[in-house]
């Protein structure tokens, strides 16, 4: 099991980056970095591939939306190209608030750009033929009655460093579980409860994997997990509840909320809906609170370290290939070791 960590950046991006490549000399395996409506991902994670070495590092996630599919495949291999062949693509689709919000475009068929985003940027990086696609979504070279008739079927100029760089998907909905285990190298859940995984994603999981490529490999599974062992540590789960009551209360409208679904369907309705009503009158805290216990428990490695050697069992049980943890201490150096200890625990399992 990979261990990772989403960088956070709340005290300085560079004061992250800087304490990065002491996780890196710790054994972190991967880095994910995020892109929502901040500053760009591609620029951080370049920087980033300058201050690293080993490390991997991957965008969690850049939306299909606000680039062009070729401008995503050009981009994925300048980040590889730059880091050595480091970089993993994460994409997603996002939501309507921010793609029609922030970036003034339709929010529409994420499924089927999804699809022909994955398939535009493995063409692109092969570098088989001119680039042609004609799908329902995007035609390239565009059609010649919609433009100027002067496009050209190009190749990328420069030699990507690996002719297929791994792309992830995070994904929550039924059928975009199961577009990604079809098509995708890995998997982006969110809110990942090992019990629960089998019954809200089994179905779609089996569906996508037995359509899937058996050149793909099996599908890397990306589980985020909040890190604290002690015996005096369970003060730390209540840090979760802020940002679960952000996703499932405010990430979207009534009838809208792609993480209020999940909640629902992992069996909290009632709580889903208190929540949400919370979160958009503009209670946030009440919210928080409202966040179930078992939820935030065990979706957690947050706990003495039996605890913690009990959940990553269970989270590797159910297929999860890399972690990504964010350790919770009270300094720095404590949080090194955090990172060592986990990479133990985890090789041991």
């Amino acid at each position: 099991m990979r261990i990772g960590m989403p960088l956070g950046y709340a005290g300085g991006f560079k004061e992250s980056v800087a304490e990065l490549v002491e996780y890196e000399k710790a054994g972190l395996d991967i880095v994910y970095v995020a892109e929502a409506y901040s500053f760009d991902g591609v620029s951080q994670l370049g920087y980033i591939a300058a201050k690293t070495e080993r490390l991997e590092i991957a965008s969690g996630i850049l939306n299909i939306y606000s680039r062009t599919p070729t401008l995503m495949a050009m981009t994925a291999a300048g980040v590889d190209y730059v880091s050595d062949g480091r970089f993993t693509l994460g994409i997603g689709a996002s939501g309507p608030q921010v793609i029609e919000g922030f970036h003034g475009v339709p929010y529409h068929a994420p499924l089927g750009r999804t699809r022909e985003v994955i398939e535009i940027c493995r063409k692109v990086w092969k570098r088989e033929a001119p680039l042609e696609h004609h799908g329902k979504y995007y035609e390239l070279p565009l059609d010649p009655a919609k433009g100027t008739g002067l496009g050209k079927a190009l190749k990328i100029i420069n030699h990507p460093v690996r002719p297929d760089i791994p792309i992830q998907v995070a994904a929550i909905g039924e059928k975009n579980v199961e577009l990604t285990a079809e098509l995708a190298n890995g998997w982006q859940p969110i809110f990942f409860l090992p019990e629960k995984a089998k019954d809200v994603w089994g179905e779609a999981l089996s569906k996508g994997e037995a359509k899937r490529d058996p050149a793909l490999g099996t599908l890397d599974i990306v589980a985020q997990a909040p890190l604290a062992i002690g015996e005096d540590v369970d003060g730390y789960l209540d840090f979760g509840r802020p940002m679960a009551a952000l996703y499932i209360g405010g990430m979207g409208a009534k009838g809208k909320n792609f993480y209020n679904s999940l909640c629902r369907r992992y069996g909290w309705e009632k709580e889903a809906e208190e929540i949400q009503d919370l979160y958009l009158s503009g209670k946030k805290n009440e919210a928080a609170e409202k966040v179930p216990a078992e939820l935030v428990r065990n979706m957690s490695l947050i706990g003495p370290e039996s605890w913690v050697k009990e959940r990553l069992a269970a989270f590797k049980e159910v297929g999860v290939t890399t972690l990504n943890i964010t350790p919770i201490a009270a300094d720095h150096k404590s949080k090194i070791k955090l990172v060592e200890r986990i990479k133990e625990l985890a090789a041991d399992i």
